[in-house]
């Protein structure tokens, strides 16, 4: 199972950025899944999370500004981030708890990142 996350770049600030983050391989189900980013210095802190039924929760520093959501037909999460804020620049990573097959257990995976800059 590999996760490739997508989407990152330079955006000017008050900017919008898509990012995504593919599942593929052996997957039987995902549960939930997510996206965090770490800054330059500072620990990797979670950005926003969805469940299989689809039930959000963001951090507060993103509420309101960031959507995350999921396509299970493609095994896909995406982040839509509105009003960006210098703040904001981080490499982006994406989580997911997979099942490969239905009897294996969830197990985490990790996207290998994303770079996003917001500057002027």
């Amino acid at each position: 199972v590999q996760l490739q996350a997508s989407g990152g770049g330079l955006v000017q600030p008050r900017g919008s950025l898509r990012l995504s983050c593919a599942a593929s391989g052996s997957i039987f189900s995902i549960n939930d899944m997510a996206w965090y980013r770490q800054a330059p210095g500072k620990q990797r802190e979670l950005v926003a999370t969805i469940t299989s039924g689809d039930s959000t929760n963001y951090a507060d520093s993103v509420k309101g500004r960031f959507t995350i959501s999921r396509d299970n037909a493609k095994n896909t999460v995406y982040l839509q981030m509105n009003s960006l804020k210098p703040e904001d620049t981080a490499v982006y990573y994406c989580n997911a708890e997979i099942r490969a097959a239905w009897y294996t257990p969830n197990t985490l995976y990790w996207g290998q990142g994303t770079q996003v800059t917001v500057s002027s």
